[in-house]
């Protein structure tokens, strides 16, 4: 199998040093088996909750701290959400890369910052956002000297409470040059449904293949041993007991596509 296809994948939130250490060991086994790119992802801290009583975190350092340890340990590259200048500095001390939330995709200094830290910019376009403007986004980060830009698709504002994807939306972005990401968690919320964001995780597999069909570079998702009881997006995350099984069909399937193409 082709070992270029980037694979994100990790829980929502660094909610516990357990969470972390399961789902970067059950990974790291998946990378080896299939000798890929496997990024390691948490988010150290959740800035932009539905609701005031929603869980954050357990604090900035503290869960750093256990995203860099294991994912070390187990040989993986990581990655995690910044919201601020301040942010990226820290973050970078622990991570490879560093992501720019959706909600967040347009702000200058921001993307600036990131890209003056040296690290991998990967930019989730913004639900509200035309994917001519992710690579504007990109220019930002660019400005910097860092060339080392990836741009994610999650899916596009289809009403008040749901998303579309606009499959049209990747080979936009890839033409422009930057590997393309499709982040098959995030394209299914359904964001703030009352105290939180739900979404229909049984079109996880299918979007997934649908953008893997486009072409692209690699696929986000995130994995919780126990959805259901997650701190954060438990309507969205994949089990972690199904992610070998998720990721050996997008790379069987990225292999076929590619050699399709390249024919």
């Amino acid at each position: 199998m082709s070992n270029n296809f980037k694979i994100i994948a990790g829980p929502c939130l660094a909610e516990n040093e357990e969470i972390v250490a399961q789902t970067s060991e059950h990974l790291s086994q998946i990378a080896k088996k299939y000798q890929i790119e496997l990024i390691y992802k948490a988010s150290f801290r959740k800035a932009n909750r539905t609701s005031i009583k929603s869980f954050e975190g357990v604090g900035d350092e503290t869960a750093l701290a256990w995203i860099n340890t294991y994912a070390k340990k187990y040989n993986l590259p990581s990655i995690t959400d910044i919201h601020n200048i301040e942010n990226a500095i820290l973050a970078a001390k622990y991570v490879d890369v560093l992501q720019i939330p959706a909600f967040l995709s347009r702000q200058t200094e921001l993307l600036i910052a990131a890209g003056k830290t040296g690290k991998a910019v990967n930019i989730k376009k913004a639900q509200f956002m035309a994917p001519e403007d992710a690579l504007k986004a990109a220019e930002k980060v660019l400005s910097t000297g860092n060339n080392q830009v990836w741009l994610t698709e999650r899916g596009t504002f289809f009403g008040y409470h749901d998303l579309v994807v606009d499959m049209r939306s990747l080979l936009v972005m890839k033409s422009a040059g930057f590997p393309v990401i499709y982040d098959a968690t995030h394209s299914v919320q359904q964001p703030s449904l009352g105290e939180q964001s739900g979404g229909q995780r049984q079109f996880i597999r299918s979007l997934a293949r649908a953008a893997v069909a486009v072409g692209i570079d690699g696929v986000f998702f995130e994995t919780h041993p126990n959805p259901t009881g997650a701190k954060s997006d438990a309507a969205t995350q994949l089990p972690l007991s199904e992610a070998d099984d998720f990721i050996y069909k997008l790379l069987e399937l990225n292999d076929f596509i590619k050699r399709t193409l390249n024919a």
